[in-house]
């Protein structure tokens, strides 16, 4: 019996994660109003939907103190939810004659869910926000956004 491949997909926050990176990110500086900032965003229709912590780290005076350290810490204390490691492992393996490529592509940093992932999956099968950096740390560029259409060039 042949072998019959999959692709699956999947989004990181509130998907694999209990709570938006975003939200982790302004508890974690202590900066109030994340998502009265992310839902006013939303409403101009300024940023692609799930682009606005982008927009945030890179024109928000409050997160443009955000370094990549920051975002790998976040990483680290993102809550996942249960059985995301069993998850990965079955579909590694397999399931009778089926196999599974597993890739996440999400619009949180790429810092963040590479750091929440860890040891789960490989960073070349996550597929995120990627920054630019100036040489004080920060951020100074949006290279790519994994969030509506980006997700789908992102395959």
């Amino acid at each position: 019996m042949a072998t019959r491949r999959y692709l699956l997909v999947s989004d990181f926050d509130q998907t694999l994660s209990f709570n938006d990176s975003g939200l982790v990110l302004s508890e974690m500086l202590g900066i109030a109003g994340f998502e009265t900032k992310v839902s006013g965003l939303s409403r101009l229709n300024l940023v692609q939907e799930g682009a606005e912590l982008a927009y945030l780290l890179r024109h928000d005076p409050e997160f443009r103190r955000v370094r990549r350290e920051h975002l790998g810490e976040v990483g680290k204390r993102v809550r996942l939810k249960r059985n995301i490691g069993a998850l990965v492992g079955l579909l590694a393996r397999g399931v009778d004659g089926h196999c599974f490529d597993f890739y996440v592509v999400s619009a949180a940093p790429e810092e963040v869910v590479h750091s929440a992932l860890e040891g789960l999956v490989p960073r070349s099968r996550i597929v995120g926000t990627r920054f630019g950096y100036d040489a004080d740390g920060e951020i100074d560029s949006i290279q790519q956004v994994a969030a509506g259409y980006g997700k789908v060039a992102a395959l």
